[in-house]
């Protein structure tokens, strides 16, 4: 069984409606299908209709029969502009290192159903006993925006202190990690933009 997140996440990239659109414009029936597949016209059917998600085993039996790859079920609409919301009950909360017992700060992707992203976005919270992140680095550009709280940035050894609506943007390639200050837990919306 799905959960909640799970389902809506799949639901998004329609995955059934695709397979029908294949399957009429071949213009094959669901036996013909199953036929070809080797999976019943029932299972296919819940497919089509989003009652039921295909394993990828599955899809690919199905990819195979339209001569198409895997990514065809997961890419966006080509003739139509790229939109998705992103509900705060659908994001899933991850510390920074899962292996830790007290995370340095814990994150939501903001933008985890687009597949063609040009930036990533996240949602970054500072609990009260957080600890100092270690420093890390990658290519691009980043940005930090503090929605609550009090924020410091180390970039290259060099802390900046930043408070409620501070934003600030830094070269992510020199090492850098964040701490929370203050007597409050913190949060803020992280912005990367990679090379």
């Amino acid at each position: 069984m799905l959960s909640e997140t799970l389902t809506t996440g799949l639901e998004h990239y329609k995955i059934g409606p695709k397979i029908r659109a294949l399957r009429l414009k071949k213009k094959l029936g669901l036996v013909q299908l199953g036929e070809h597949t080797r999976l019943s016209p029932g299972m296919l059917s819940k497919i089509e209709r989003g009652a039921l998600f295909p394993t990828l085993p599955t899809l690919l039996r199905i990819a195979l029969v339209f001569g198409v790859g895997l990514e065809h079920f997961f890419v966006q609409n080509k003739d139509r502009p790229t939109v998705a919301v992103i509900r705060k009950r659908e994001r899933l909360r991850l510390p920074d290192r899962p292996d830790e017992t007290t995370p340095s700060y814990l994150f939501e992707s903001l933008d985890f159903p687009v597949t063609d992203r040009k930036m990533e976005a996240f949602f970054a919270e500072f609990p009260m006993r957080s600890k100092p992140s270690e420093p890390h680095s990658h290519s691009g550009a980043e940005l930090i925006y503090v929605t609550k709280g009090q924020l410091a940035v180390n970039v290259a050894g060099e802390d900046t202190a930043l408070s409620e609506g501070d934003a600030m943007y830094f070269d992510p390639s020199a090492p850098h990690a964040y701490r929370r200050e203050g007597r409050s837990s913190c949060s803020a919306i992280v912005v990367i933009v990679p090379k």
